[in-house]
C-alpha cells in the first residue's frame, strides 16, 4: 500500500515547497484505493472486485478511475470501459466532481492532465453521456481572451475541433450553442495575428454556421452578440452576416425584424461570466468585496502583473468592466462599507490601459447598458458605475470625466445612425433614472463643471439641455428623496471626493498609507493632511502654493527647505495636489518670450531650477528624490516633457541673452541635467524620452515639434533610427509641422536618421497609417537618404499592401541612374500582372539610358545561366549562397515578358533590339527547359526576328545612347554581376544623413 502511494502519479504541478492540499490527497486516496482492487488481477477479476467494491464506496471508485483516466494514457480506454460498466449513476458523480476539478484546480492541471482531459471528453460525447455540456461549460472559460500563449490556443482549437467534430451533439443543446458563439466571436476579435490566421478561419467559419443555423436560439444573447458581432464586423464572412441582420433580416428567421429587437434583450449574467476565467472572477469579486479603499494598490499592481501585462491582454479590460457592470452587484450593507466600490476599480481599468483602441471598447463596455435602457426591464445596478466613475473624477481627475462625457455625446449620432434618436431616448432613460433614485441628486454640478473645456460644456449641454439647467439646483425632474429607499446606497463613510471645499471634512481610515486613490493617478489628501506632513516652518509657505499654485510659491517652499528638511514623499504628495487641476503644457506654433514666461510659471518647473550644478548637493538631492517619488506614484505624467521643455526654454534664454556670435554660437543645452535625472530613477535614455514624447502627444503637439530638433541633436545616438520615437513623432504631425521639419533638415538643423540598420526602421515602418508613412518618406527624402539605404527593402514591399513605401520608392529610383544592383534587387520582387513597379522604372530609364538599360538586363539574364556562359564561373555551393542573391531565371524572363507587353502596347520594340538582349535571349532560350519555353514563347520569339523596324525611340537615342562596355562579358571571379558603365554623379549638395561611426 505505502509502495504504490509513494509511486502515484500527480494531477497538479507544485513546487518543492508547496503541500498537497486536500483536494489531491483526496484524489490520491481513491486511486490508491482503486489501486488495490486491481492490482495483480484478471480482467474478469478486476471487474468484479469493481463491481463488489462499487456499491459500497462508490465515489471513492469512480474518483479514483477518474485519477486513472487523467494521469495514465496508457490505461484511459481500458479504465474509461471499466467506469461505464460499473457506474451507478450514468457518470453523474465523475461528471460533478471533474467540472469542480476544473473550475478550482485547471491552471494547476499537468499537460497529461490537460490532454486527457480532452480525450475523456471526446469520448463522453462520443457516448452522448448526460450532462457532459455542464463540463464543456466550465472548460470553455478557460478559453481566455487576450491570451494568445501556446497552452491557452492548445485548449482553444482543441475545444474547437471537438465540436466541429461532434456537430450532430451540439446542436442538441441550445445554451451550449449559444456559450460556443459567445466564446469564440471573442476570440476571433484576438487571433489577429498572421500565425493564427488559419484557426481564426476555422473559428469564422464555425460561428458563422452556428449563427445562422441556430438564429433563433443566438438572439437570447441580447446585446452583448451585437457588441462582440461589431468588434469582427471587418472580416467578411461577418461583413455578410451584417447586411443580412441590417437589410434582410427575415433570411435569418421568419421572427427576427431588425437589430432593435436583439439591442433591447439584456445579455444573461452567466454569459458575462463565462468570458473571466474562474480564477480571475475570484479576484474581481475578493477585491470588490473584501479590500478596504486606501488598501487596494497592492492587489491592484498584483493584477495587472498577473493578467494585463501583455498588450494582447488589453482586450480583456473590457471583459471585466462589463462581468463588473453586469455581475457585481453589492448589497447595501457593502455599499455603506469601506471597501473599495465598483466605480474605482472601473476607474483604473480605464486610465491604465494601455492600447487605444482597447480604451475606446471599454468605454463602450461601460456605457453599453445606457444606450437602450428600459426601466422596466434594465437593472439600475447597471449603468450606476458609469456615473460614479465620471461624478467622482472631476474633482481631481477631470480628464477622465471629460473623456467619458465626450463619449457619452459622440455614441449618440455614432452607435449606428438610423437608431441615434432610440439611442438617445435609452441615455436619457438612464439619466432619468439616476436623479429618480438618487444615485446623484443633480447632474448639472458635473454637466456644466468649470473644470471641462468650453468646447465639451458646450457639446455636453447641447445634448443634455434638460439636465442641465433649473432655477433651484435640482435636475430637471425635480424629484426629491421619498419613494426610492429600493436602491442601495453608500452612506457617509463612503469613499469619494468632495465637490465642494465647505462640505464637511471625510472620515479617513486609521491606516492612513500612502496608497494611491483608485484612479491610480493622484494620492488626494485633504489640505491639513498636506501640511501636516511637512516640517512646522514650511507649512505657511505650502498654504501658499495650494492658493496661489505658481512657480515663485513653489520656488519660496524649496528655498526655505532647511534642516529639518521635508521627506520626499510629502513633497512628491503636495506638488502632486498643486497640479492636479492645471492646465497642461500648451504653447503656439511659434511660441514668444512672454508666452514662454506664462508657460513657466508653473510650479513643476520650479523644481528643475535646483538641478543645475550650481545648487546645493543636499537640496539636489531632495528635488531628485522628490520627481522620483512622483514617478513611482505616477501621479504627474508630464514631468519628463516638461523638463525638456524646461531646458529648451533655458537654452533659448541663453542664446537671446548673448550679444557675441562667437559666445551666442557656444551656448549649450544643459542635456546632461535630464540625463542625471534617467540615471537617478533609474531609466534607459532612449526608452525615457520616447516616453516623454508619447505623453508630449497626448497632451500638445506643438510642443512635441517644437523639442524635436534639440532632442535629435544632444541624444543623436539614443534617437537617431529610434523606431518608437519616430513612431511617436509621424503620428503626431499635421502638414504644416511636416513642413517646418522638412525646413529644419534642410538648413542642416536636423538630423533624424543614421545610415546604420535603416532597413529594420523601413521594414517595421510598413504597417504605420498612411499619412505617418508619407511623413515619414517626406523626411527620409529630405535627408538625401541614398537609395542603397533602401534596396534591401525593394523585394519585400508589396504592391497591396506597402503602397505607400513603393511608391516613395519608385519616385526616388525615377532621379536614379540604373545600375546592375538596383536592377538585380527590383528583378527579385514577384512576377505579378498586376504589379506594374518594375515595368515602370525601366520604362522610364528607357527614356534616356536605353541602352544601359538593354545592357544591364542582358547581363542579368545571362548570368542566370552560368554553366553555358561564355564568361563561366564557379557556382556558389549549396550551402554557400549569399544573402543577396540574384533573381532566378524565371523571375528575370517574367519581368522582360511584363516589359514585353509594355512595348508592344507602346509600339516600340527598340529595346528588344539591342544585340546584347537578343544573344541573352537566345542563350536562356537554348538553356530554358521546355515549361519555360512554352510559358515564355513570346518573348523568346523577339530573338528570332531578323529584321525589326527602328523606333521613333531608336532614332532619338541614335545620337546620345552609350556605347557598348567592351570588358561586359568578360570573365570575374569576384563577383556575379558588375555595373556596365559607371554613372556620371551629378553635381549634388552634401547629404544631411548621419553615418554612423
Amino acid at each position: 500500500m505505502e509502495q504504490s502511494k509513494a509511486n502515484s502519479p500527480r494531477l497538479f504541478v507544485c513546487t518543492a515547497i508547496e503541500n498537497k492540499d486536500e483536494i489531491e490527497e483526496r484524489y490520491e486516496r481513491a486511486y490508491n484505493f482503486f489501486q488495490s482492487l486491481v492490482a495483480d488481477c484478471s480482467e474478469k477479476e478486476a471487474h468484479d472486485a469493481l463491481n463488489n467494491a462499487v456499491c459500497k464506496n462508490h465515489e471513492d471508485v469512480s474518483l479514483g478511475m477518474l485519477m486513472s483516466i487523467l494521469t495514465e494514457p496508457h490505461n484511459a480506454t481500458k479504465c474509461y470501459r471499466d467506469l461505464t460498466l460499473v457506474t451507478r449513476d450514468g457518470l453523474t458523480c465523475v461528471l460533478n466532481n471533474l467540472s469542480n476539478l476544473i473550475l478550482e484546480r485547471y491552471l494547476k492541471f499537468q499537460d497529461t492532465t490537460r490532454n486527457q482531459l480532452l480525450w475523456l471528453l471526446k469520448e463522453m460525447i462520443r457516448n452522448a453521456v448526460n450532462g457532459v455540456d455542464s463540463v464543456c461549460w466550465n472548460l470553455m472559460r478557460y478559453a481566455s481572451g487576450g491570451d494568445v500563449t501556446p497552452k491557452n490556443i492548445f485548449l482553444v482549437e482543441s475545444l474547437l475541433d471537438i465540436y466541429i467534430d461532434n456537430r450532430m451533439w451540439l446542436d442538441k443543446f441550445p445554451v451550449l450553442v449559444c456559450m460556443v458563439v459567445y466564446t469564440y466571436l471573442r476570440l476571433i476579435e484576438d487571433h489577429n495575428i498572421p500565425q493564427l490566421m488559419a484557426l481564426r478561419q476555422k473559428e469564422v467559419n464555425f460561428v458563422i454556421a452556428l449563427i445562422r443555423e441556430h438564429f433563433n436560439e443566438v438572439l437570447t444573447l441580447g446585446r452583448d452578440l451585437v457588441r462582440l458581432l461589431q468588434n469582427v464586423a471587418r472580416i467578411p464572412e461577418f461583413n455578410q452576416l451584417w447586411q443580412d441582420i441590417l437589410i434582410n433580416p427575415k433570411t435569418l428567421s421568419p421572427t427576427f425584424t431588425n437589430v432593435m429587437q436583439l439591442l433591447q434583450i439584456r445579455t444573461s449574467r452567466r454569459y458575462l461570466q463565462s468570458r473571466l476565467t474562474p480564477e480571475m472572477e475570484r479576484k474581481l469579486v475578493f477585491l470588490t468585496s473584501q479590500v478596504r479603499f486606501g488598501h487596494h494598490k497592492k492587489y491592484q499592481e498584483w493584477f495587472q502583473r498577473q493578467y494585463l501585462a501583455t498588450p494582447e491582454s488589453q482586450s480583456l479590460r473590457s471583459d471585466m468592466i462589463r462581468f463588473i457592470v453586469g455581475v457585481i452587484h453589492p448589497t447595501n450593507e457593502l455599499l455603506c462599507s469601506d471597501i473599495i466600490p465598483r466605480w474605482a476599480v472601473i476607474g483604473w481599468l480605464l486610465t491604465t490601459c494601455t492600447s487605444n483602441v482597447a480604451a475606446s471598447n471599454a468605454k463602450l463596455a461601460l456605457f453599453y447598458d445606457w444606450l437602450f435602457y428600459d426601466p422596466e426591464k434594465d437593472n439600475i445596478m447597471n449603468i450606476e458605475p458609469a456615473i460614479l466613475v465620471m461624478h467622482h473624477s472631476m474633482r481631481s481627475h477631470p480628464a477622465v470625466t471629460a473623456t467619458l462625457l465626450d463619449f457619452l455625446c459622440r455614441i449618440i449620432p455614432n452607435f449606428y445612425p438610423p437608431f441615434a434618436d432610440k439611442v438617445k431616448q435609452g441615455i436619457f432613460n438612464s439619466l432619468q433614472q439616476i436623479i429618480e433614485k438618487r444615485v446623484l441628486p443633480n447632474l448639472q454640478p458635473l454637466f456644466d463643471s468649470p473644470k471641462l473645456d468650453r468646447e465639451l460644456r458646450t457639446t455636453v449641454r447641447e445634448t443634455f439641455k434638460e439636465f442641465c439647467s433649473n432655477g433651484n439646483g435640482e435636475g430637471v425632474s425635480g424629484i426629491r428623496d421619498e419613494g426610492n429607499d429600493d436602491l442601495p446606497r453608500g452612506g457617509p463613510d463612503e469613499p469619494a471626493f468632495s465637490d465642494d471645499e465647505d462640505d464637511p471634512q471625510p472620515i479617513i481610515a486609521e491606516d492612513t498609507d500612502d496608497d494611491d486613490l483608485p484612479l491610480s493617478e493622484v494620492r488626494a489628501r485633504e489640505r491639513p493632511e498636506l501640511a501636516a506632513a511637512l516640517p512646522l516652518i514650511l507649512r505657511p509657505f505650502a498654504e501658499t502654493l495650494l492658493d496661489d499654485r505658481t512657480s515663485a510659491a513653489a520656488t519660496a517652499l524649496l528655498n526655505a527647505c532647511t534642516s529639518p528638511m521635508p521627506t520626499p514623499i510629502a513633497l512628491a504628495d503636495l506638488f502632486a495636489a498643486t497640479l492636479q487641476d492645471a492646465s497642461p503644457l500648451r504653447i503656439n506654433r511659434n511660441p514668444s518670450t512672454s508666452e514662454l514666461d506664462v508657460a513657466l510659471n508653473s510650479p513643476i518647473f520650479s523644481l528643475f531650477s535646483y538641478l543645475h550644478s550650481n545648487v546645493s548637493e543636499a537640496k539636489r538631492k531632495l528635488v531628485l528624490e522628490t520627481l522620483k517619488e512622483i514617478y513611482a506614484q505616477n501621479s504627474i505624467q508630464s514631468v519628463g516633457y516638461c523638463l525638456l521643455f524646461y531646458l529648451k526654454v533655458c537654452f533659448e534664454r541663453e542664446k537671446r541673452a548673448e550679444r557675441d556670435p562667437v559666445k551666442k554660437r557656444n551656448v549649450k543645452f544643459k542635456a546632461d541635467i535630464y540625463k542625471n535625472y534617467c540615471s537617478f530613477l533609474e531609466l534607459k535614455l532612449a526608452e525615457s524620452l520616447a516616453d516623454d514624447f508619447e505623453k508630449c502627444q497626448e497632451c500638445d503637439a506643438n510642443v512635441l515639434v517644437w523639442l524635436i530638433p534639440d532632442v535629435y541633436r544632444e541624444f543623436k545616438d539614443q534617437v537617431q533610427n529610434h523606431i518608437r520615437l519616430l513612431h511617436i513623432i509621424v503620428s503626431t504631425l499635421d502638414a504644416g509641422q511636416l513642413q517646418r521639419l522638412v525646413c529644419l533638415t534642410l538648413q542642416g538643423n536636423l538630423m533624424m536618421f543614421k545610415s546604420d540598420d535603416i532597413t529594420t526602421m523601413l521594414s517595421t515602418s510598413l504597417s504605420w497609417e498612411t499619412f505617418e508613412q508619407y511623413c515619414l518618406w517626406q523626411l527620409l527624402t529630405a535627408h538625401e537618404i541614398s537609395v542603397e539605404d533602401v534596396l534591401p527593402v525593394i523585394p519585400k514591399l508589396s504592391y497591396k499592401d506597402h503602397a505607400e513605401a513603393l511608391t516613395s520608392v519608385l519616385l526616388m529610383l525615377k532621379q536614379e541612374r540604373p545600375t546592375a544592383d538596383v536592377v538585380r534587387q527590383m528583378f527579385c520582387r514577384p512576377v505579378d500582372e498586376e504589379d506594374a513597379f518594375v515595368v515602370s522604372t525601366v520604362m522610364y530609364w528607357c527614356q534616356d539610358y536605353e541602352d544601359k538599360v538593354a545592357d544591364l538586363l542582358a547581363v542579368l539574364l545571362s548570368t542566370r545561366y552560368p554553366g553555358t556562359s561564355p564568361n563561366k564561373r564557379k557556382r556558389p555551393g549549396k550551402h554557400n549562397i549569399p544573402p543577396n542573391a540574384p533573381p532566378s531565371a524565371e523571375l528575370v524572363l517574367g519581368h522582360l515578358e511584363q516589359i514585353r507587353v509594355c512595348c508592344v502596347e507602346q509600339d516600340d520594340m527598340s529595346i528588344f533590339n539591342m544585340e546584347c538582349l537578343q544573344k541573352a535571349l537566345q542563350q536562356s532560350q537554348s538553356n530554358s527547359s521546355d515549361s519555360l519555353k512554352r510559358q515564355y514563347n513570346e518573348l523568346f520569339l523577339l530573338a528570332w526576328e531578323d529584321e525589326l523596324p527602328i523606333s521613333r525611340r531608336a532614332r532619338k537615342l541614335v545620337s546620345n545612347s552609350l556605347p557598348m562596355n567592351p570588358n561586359l562579358h568578360s570573365s570575374n571571379e569576384d563577383s556575379e554581376e558588375e555595373e556596365i558603365v559607371k554613372p556620371k554623379q551629378a553635381k549634388r549638395r552634401k547629404k544631411a544623413i548621419s553615418d554612423s561611426d
